[in-house]
């Protein structure tokens, strides 16, 4: 018997934000800080390792997937397109792409379990191996260490 053929299509829970349509996906239990983190994200100026362009959100709360010639393409569904939740505020408009290159994942975690020095585990999503950062959503630096794992997962794949 054959194998099944890989999939090339995934549709996850998590958030997505990009510099310069290069990409990472934010994991986390829904009330992790997900969407926050991408607030704060997006308020970033033009500075720092990976700032090219503005920040952007590629899509909040669910985040389309595909394979197309061995990358890893993040989209937003069309009904949620530049809408992101701010708890407490509700659903606000922001600048968006409408696609971007996912070039690493980011797990949100408890300060206590951010290693220093770590070095990032891999991980493969639809057959696309990616870098697995571990970041506590909530610190006041947590969206220029975005930024920095931006800069760095470029490097990785360059």
């Amino acid at each position: 018997m054959a194998d099944a053929p890989e999939a090339r299509h995934l549709l996850v829970h998590g958030t997505c934000v990009t510099f310069s349509r290069t990409a990472v996906l934010i994991r986390g239990p829904s009330g992790s800080g997900k969407s926050d983190l991408a607030l704060r994200f997006l308020f970033l100026s033009r500075r720092g390792p990976a700032a090219v362009e503005a920040p952007l959100l590629v899509s909040d709360d669910q985040v389309m997937l595909e394979r197309i010639d061995g990358k890893l393409i993040a989209r937003a569904p069309e009904t949620i397109r530049g809408k992101l939740e701010a708890r407490g505020v509700g659903i606000v408009e922001v600048k968006s792409a409408p696609d971007a290159e996912v070039f690493a994942l980011v797990d949100l975690v408890a300060p206590g379990e951010v290693e220093r020095m770590p070095e990032p585990g891999r991980e493969h999503l639809l057959g696309v191996s990616l870098p697995v950062f571990k970041l506590a959503p909530f610190e006041a630096s947590a969206p220029i260490k975005l930024a920095a794992i931006i800069a760095m997962a470029r490097k990785m794949r360059l």
